[in-house]
């Protein structure tokens, strides 16, 4: 997929996310070196806040990616990391 489709080398240092239709999982695949990490992560309440249908790929800051997998809206928010939003 991330070959044929996205037009990108799965060897080169980037992580590839993919999400469900729900929107409640995303999956990522990350070439370390040595092997290939397939990791999933399910939001049990609310759901992923993705880009636009339009958009195949994208570039996310450190900051963003932690919204993401914190299952917050990361393309408004950039005031607090995720741990202040734990009670």
């Amino acid at each position: 997929i991330v070959q044929q489709a996205l037009a990108h080398s799965p060897c080169a240092g980037s992580a590839f996310v993919f999400g469900n239709r729900a929107r409640n999982r995303i999956k990522v695949l990350l070439w370390d070196g040595a092997g290939v990490w397939l990791c999933q992560r399910r939001l049990h309440e609310g759901r992923f806040t993705w880009p636009s249908a339009g958009e195949r790929c994208f570039t996310s800051t450190q900051a963003q990616w932690e919204w993401l997998i914190a299952g917050v809206n990361w393309q408004r928010l950039s005031a607090l990391p995720p741990a202040h939003l734990r009670p």
